[in-house]
């Protein structure tokens, strides 16, 4: 039996996930209120430590759905989560270059400057990390390696964490950056379009629309091989992660996350115009670009289960972090798993 939960923090990614939706329906605080148990949003919170949460999973009694990078760094590090459900949306994962470089195929980056974010006061620094899974994987279709190119870091002295979050009309907003903060996201964009660099690594619906609105050519997209290995990022799977605290002590409402994930896909199936309307709040783009990041039919995509093919990527991708140095240690991603609150709530819904 679980015991009462005063407040349960929660925080997702702007990209597609079960919980984002959830959230925006109302599903997730209907189902907590009739508990008794209110929301927080991490990053809509004051307090700089527990905006940082969404990076560190440090805040006790929280859940985030999102890109895995920073939920494997948090265990990597000792903390302790759960890992209770995983999320396959594959995305655009795009080698970009400028028109003028000449480079056209992945084989023509040998020897060249490709662009890397450097944020240099974060814990883990995962929009390098992504950066660098990409390319690497580009890289070795042809049989060549990340040596094989000039890296050219574009150090960022700010912090993922400066500047509180607001919900707009949906859509998650930092209004409040600094324009330092702000220029920070894009300093590998700036330095292509500068001639400061040959070619860089961007993903996802902003990737896309960059892409289209600077007249980037695209060396290829990992996103569409396939191979499952190669299209294994950060958001490829995505964790659905909870501190052992909230399993430990309030296990019913792990289930009860899990539950309204699941009821948010299920709806999702029959409503691919809504989707791609609150996809589009999710990732502060448009539909347009929506489907081309995610596909026509991203609804089908919003799927969060165990699935062999997302545990063995997992694994592959946090052994990638260890061997890159991102990540202290290595481990065993099935002793981080945790299956009964999916089995809970997989069980309830059949019930009903």
């Amino acid at each position: 039996m679980s015991n009462t939960l005063d407040t349960l923090w929660y925080t997702r990614c702007p990209v597609p996930t079960g919980l984002g939706i959830a959230i925006q329906q109302g599903w997730l605080e209907e189902a907590f209120r009739a508990q008794g148990t209110s929301l927080s949003s991490l990053l809509e919170s004051s307090d700089f430590s527990k905006r940082e949460s969404h990076f560190s999973h440090t805040v006790q009694n929280s859940v985030r759905h999102g890109g895995n990078i920073p939920a494997i760094s948090a265990k990597a590090r000792g903390r302790d989560t759960r890992v209770i459900g995983l999320s396959w949306a594959d995305e655009t994962q795009l080698i970009l270059a400028s028109p003028e470089s000449g480079i056209e195929t992945v084989r023509d980056l040998k020897g060249r400057r490709f662009g890397l974010p450097n944020w240099k006061n974060v814990e883990i620094d995962f929009t390098r990390a992504q950066a660098i899974r990409g390319l690497e994987n580009a890289l070795r279709l042809e049989g060549l390696e990340v040596s094989d190119v000039e890296i050219v870091d574009q150090d960022i002295e700010t912090h993922y964490s400066d500047g509180q979050a607001q919900t707009v009309g949906g859509t998650l907003a930092w209004n409040g950056r600094s324009t330092s903060r702000a220029r920070a996201n894009n300093l590998e964009l700036i330095a292509l379009l500068r001639g400061e660099v040959d070619a860089i690594f961007l993903k996802g619906a902003s990737g896309a629309q960059i892409a289209h609105q600077f007249g980037l050519k695209t060396v290829i997209d990992t996103g569409i091989h396939p191979d499952p290995l190669v299209r294994s990022n950060n958001g490829t799977p995505r964790t659905l992660a909870v501190d052992g605290h909230l399993i430990d002590h309030h296990f019913d409402a792990a289930v009860t996350i899990v539950e309204q994930v699941l009821r948010a896909e299920r709806w999702a199936q029959s409503h691919p115009s809504d989707v791609r309307r609150y996809l589009a709040r999710e990732t502060n783009s448009s539909e347009y670009w929506v489907s081309i990041a995610y596909g026509e039919d991203a609804q089908t995509k919003l799927k969060t289960d165990l699935a062999e093919q997302s545990v063995t990527a997992i694994q592959d991708f946090t052994n990638f972090l260890h061997r890159w140095n991102f990540i202290p240690q290595s481990f065993d991603v099935r002793d981080w798993i945790d299956a009964r609150p999916l089995e809970a709530a997989q069980s309830l819904a059949l019930a009903s």
